[in-house]
């Protein structure tokens, strides 16, 4: 069963072309998704969420983060209303570009409360960015600094995804520094917990992660530390923007490890799976397009793959938009779809990143979003585009 498709509406505005002239776009269709989850899901499926910024906040944004904290746990409501987890304090909500340790403990408190009252799913990141890379010396800094985290988490009753670690990037000179560490930390969190490799496209500061250049190399020893530690890893999310390589690490993962796909040019494909198995999914584009993916995994679970192609397969040009390179300002693009969507009210983001996309980016991603029929109310998205575009000089 496919979802009504709505007539081309009358709407339309001038969009910037990327040849320096000015189009009049006119709105395609519009595509109307259940705002709860019907049916159930065959698939583990986690939004890696985005926090809402404080626009009123008496604060140097560059330098300090404030948050709308009402706006942000609604917008996890939503989320949890979809039938989909919450990946808390991630890249994501921009850790580590605009969100310190600090506010996200404050951040993943405040999220695992609302999810216990209501039975709700959340994992939340512990990492060692509060440890300043230059600060890390020895790889027992880099070890007390995941222990101080995974243990306050766990004590707002946290479950954990263990994020990679820029001092380690940095200090990490052989796989064995990496088996030490994840060795050590695994060996006493309480629950499983997932593992986030995140490549270097993502966070430049996590090149040769896993002690090696060499992808292949980096791939052997990360299987070799998940599959040493597999009673300790509910799974492991790859961020590298590979489709093959995500397979064949699946492969090659002990069985009680889950795959998360955090492969947001590919993951339909790599979630449907194939004779050999599937991908579960962690993802920074299911903040943005929640809905959509809610009921697109129903429908692969209520056995129509058909049907969870032709909803979630025209959101994958827009998803590789909004991660194209530098895919690190992604983020720039999951907060501006949530105020076209009307889940906040202003374009405003903590460290002020949003002005990491250009207008001519920020005029694409509208189409994509259009076309996908991923604008919740085309009115009130076309209303907003048109207020950005006049503070960046086009009279749309």
């Amino acid at each position: 069963m496919n979802m009504p498709v709505f007539p081309a509406s009358s709407l339309s505005l001038k969009l910037p072309k990327a040849d320096g002239g000015i189009e009049t776009y006119r709105l395609t269709a519009s595509r109307t998704f259940p705002a709860r989850l019907e049916g159930t899901l065959n698939r583990v499926a986690f939004s890696a969420a985005h926090v809402v910024a404080d626009p009123l906040a008496d604060v140097d944004p560059w330098l300090t983060a404030a948050v709308d904290w009402d706006r942000t746990i609604a917008f996890r409501e939503h989320v949890w209303d979809l039938g989909l987890g919450v990946a808390e304090a991630m890249d994501t909500a921009q850790r580590g570009m605009g969100l310190d340790w600090p506010t996200s403990l404050e951040l993943i408190r405040r999220s695992v409360s609302a999810a216990k009252a209501r039975g709700a799913l959340v994992f939340s990141g512990a990492g060692t960015d509060h440890l300043a890379v230059e600060d890390a010396k020895t790889i027992n800094d880099v070890i007390r600094a995941y222990e101080e985290q995974i243990a306050a988490v766990e004590k707002v009753g946290g479950r954990i995804i263990l994020m990679a670690s820029r001092a380690l990037a940095k200090i990490g000179r052989t796989p064995d520094d990496y088996a030490r560490v994840y060795d050590r930390v695994l060996s006493q969190v309480a629950k499983p917990v997932i593992i986030h490799w995140l490549g270097d496209m993502f966070d430049p500061a996590l090149a040769n992660y896993w002690g090696t250049k060499n992808l292949d190399e980096a791939m052997d020893v990360a299987v070799g530390v998940i599959n040493a530690n597999a009673a300790k890893v509910d799974g492991v999310k790859v961020s590298l923007l590979d489709k093959q390589r995500e397979i064949d690490m699946r492969r090659r993962l002990d069985k009680s490890v889950k795959m998360y796909t955090g492969d947001d040019f590919n993951y339909a494909e790599l979630i449907a799976g194939d004779d050999k198995g599937f991908s579960h999914a962690l993802l920074g584009i299911f903040d943005a397009i929640a809905p959509a993916a809610s009921y697109a995994l129903s429908r692969l679970a209520a056995g129509d793959e058909a049907g969870f192609h032709d909803v979630l397969g025209p959101t994958v040009p827009l998803s590789r938009h909004i991660f194209k390179a530098p895919t690190r300002f992604y983020k720039t693009g999951i907060v501006f779809m949530a105020y076209l969507n009307g889940h906040q009210d202003h374009f405003t983001m903590v460290g002020g990143q949003e002005s990491a996309r250009s207008t001519l980016h920020l005029a694409e991603l509208f189409r994509l979003a259009d076309q996908a029929g991923l604008l919740a109310n085309p009115e009130l998205a076309t209303r907003r585009m048109k207020a950005v575009l006049a503070t960046r000089g086009v009279d749309a």
